[in-house]
């Protein structure tokens, strides 16, 4: 079977840090799906702005060239020392490196050049990830509120509070980006295995150089640069 892009996705990550675990955790994160040139035929999304969220299925295109799947993984959501099955997971580092995400559709606007072009909020995806298809979330069929999801119900997402000096405030605070910018930080995109008070980690975002430390459960920005 031939599996091939339909679309690539814009977004405010140049690389994988700092991207949210899962969909929807900074639900004012916007995105914008772009469809390849073949597939720009507004008939193909027709019906879509109907429906206020969508399935992405998508490439984990970041993954290291010589990575293997492996059949059991260390999920953050365990500290990064337990292991489960990958199929009990969902690790990138899969045998077919397929990620699925459900966001949220704000509207279908079609451009004089690229043609229908989706704007979604919440997604996790790196800028520049191929999408290899889109379906529409549906209520009766895709919601499940009495489903049980194993050691994710036992542990709690992990989380800190976001701290910001006075002057990066002052200075940015009226910048779209900064909001969630902030909601992003706060799901605390450190590696689970990290917990180095000392340390000063950089993460890039919307052209810009976010720096912050983490100590006993508050993270506080230390400088916002141009990248």
């Amino acid at each position: 079977m031939e599996i091939r892009p339909v679309a690539h996705i814009r977004t405010d990550f140049p690389e994988k840090f700092g991207i949210p675990r899962q969909s929807g955790l900074s639900p004012d994160l916007t995105g914008v799906v772009v469809f390849e040139e073949e597939f720009r035929d507004p008939q193909a999304v027709e019906g879509l702005d109907g429906f206020s969220h969508i399935w992405l299925l998508w490439e984990f295109s970041a993954n290291r060239p010589s990575a293997r799947w492996q059949p059991a993984v260390r999920p953050p959501r365990l500290g990064g020392n337990r292991y489960m099955g990958v199929f009990a997971t969902r690790s990138p580092y899969r045998p077919n490196p397929i990620g699925l995400s459900c966001v949220k559709l704000e509207k279908v606007v079609h451009d004089r050049h690229e043609g229908p072009v989706l704007v979604v909020r919440g997604a996790d995806l790196m800028d520049g990830t191929p999408i290899y298809d889109i379906k529409p979330y549906i209520r009766y069929a895709d919601s499940h509120p009495e489903s049980v999801c194993g050691y994710v119900d036992v542990l709690p997402e992990r989380t800190v509070r976001v701290e910001v000096h006075e002057d990066i405030r002052l200075r940015f605070g009226d910048e779209p980006f900064f909001g969630p910018l902030l909601d992003t930080l706060a799901l605390d995109p450190r590696p689970s295995y990290h917990d180095d008070p000392e340390r000063v980690y950089g993460m890039l975002y919307a052209g810009y150089n976010v720096r912050f430390t983490v100590a006993d459960g508050v993270l506080t920005v230390t400088d916002i640069a141009f990248a």
